[in-house]
């Protein structure tokens, strides 16, 4: 699952950056938004698999 967040963080990030200057902006701020909220579900999972191993 981790790996499936960071995948679609990514993608997430380089379709935000390429609306970035035009009519579309304020679409890219959103996503960036979603990047961020990704990227931290992924720590926070990676966090929640480390604990059930320990």
């Amino acid at each position: 699952m981790s790996t499936a967040l960071t995948e679609l963080a990514e993608r997430i990030t380089k379709s935000a950056d390429a609306m970035l200057g035009g009519p579309d902006e304020g679409v890219a701020v959103d996503l960036y938004e979603v990047e961020r909220s990704l990227r931290t579900a992924r720590r926070r999972l990676e966090v929640a698999s480390d604990n059930l191993s320990a």
